[in-house]
């Protein structure tokens, strides 16, 4: 990791980013950076290296953006064309329908469940954070509505409903351990580039079509996992993580796509291009995961 806060280290190129040193190291300086801490004597240093790993994280993204820029090209640039191309996501997008889910529900074992749900955790960005970091200063509507978003996400105020707590205590009950070292780096990758987009505001359309995009996918793969978990014999407060947004996700997606999508394709059309981009990468990095998770878990990995 030291090697990329080298002053003369090479600019990397797209074929340095989808690995484990890369990610890891992304992973790693994402949870140092974003934790809140005190003033500390060697804050120069550490804006140093700040600055050399934003280009990471900068080339990183732009990898991604390459990789989705000409389908992202083909979405309308009108509110109503541009919400029916989005909705359409959820059936046709990368990684939907991945067989990993239907197994995860019908025959994974205790042990493998674990593994998937201790990657899924150690590569969990938080919706909430994204959401609040995605926020500043967007036009009013889109605003209101991650507002409202972020209001559900952290339980209306109330601890015993906020939406992480819930997932902490099904990590707890199985007795997981989320490390960056352990995780594979397309669980990391995911984490990596939902935390880029929400926190570079050259990026904040990208984000709002990434967030959507989660908002429009989740409920199916979270319903399966809840299946799974009470297969396995989990409780009703284990498993309430994955039941509550098998159902709350389809009625933020609609909002999402009414409240935030359309009136800022409406107010500006340039903007659909990048919701279309963050949207696209958000499913090709699940879409990666669920490759590699069911190459771990089904043997071959």
């Amino acid at each position: 990791m030291a090697t990329l806060f080298r002053a003369d280290a090479r600019h990397p190129t797209a074929g340095d980013h989808l690995n484990e040193e890369t990610q890891q190291a992304l992973a790693s300086w994402n949870r140092e950076r974003l934790a809140p801490s005190l003033p500390t004597a060697d804050w120069e240093l550490r804006l140093a290296r700040d600055a050399q790993m934003l280009r990471l994280e900068g080339a990183f993204l732009e990898a991604l953006r390459a990789g989705v820029s000409g389908e992202a090209a083909e979405a309308p640039a009108d509110p109503d064309g541009f919400v029916r191309w989005f909705e359409a996501l959820e059936r046709s997008g990368p990684g939907q329908g991945d067989p990993l889910f239907l197994w995860l529900a019908e025959e994974a074992s205790l042990e493998q469940m674990s593994w998937f749900l201790e990657q899924e955790a150690a590569g969990e960005a938080g919706f909430d954070d994204l959401v609040a970091y995605t926020q500043v200063k967007l036009p009013t509507a889109a605003k209101l509505e991650l507002a409202r978003n972020y209001w559900d996400e952290m339980g209306r105020g109330n601890f015993k409903g906020m939406h992480g707590p819930m997932l902490d205590a099904l990590v707890e009950r199985l007795a997981l351990e989320p490390r960056i070292e352990t995780t594979v780096w397309q669980s990391l990758a995911l984490a990596n580039a939902m935390t880029a987009m929400a926190t570079s505001r050259r990026y904040a359309f990208h984000a709002i079509g990434a967030l959507g995009a989660i908002e429009l996918t989740a409920p199916g793969r979270s319903a399966c996992v809840a299946r799974g978990l009470r297969r396995l014999g989990l409780t009703g407060r284990e498993r309430h993580y994955f039941e509550l947004h098998a159902v709350l996700d389809v009625k933020h997606s609609e909002a999402w796509n009414r409240e935030a999508l359309r009136p800022l394709v409406a107010e500006e059309p340039r903007r659909a291009g990048a919701i279309a981009e963050g949207a696209l990468i958000r499913l090709e990095a699940g879409a990666r995961c669920f490759a590699r998770y069911r190459a771990e878990l089904w043997g071959g990995g």
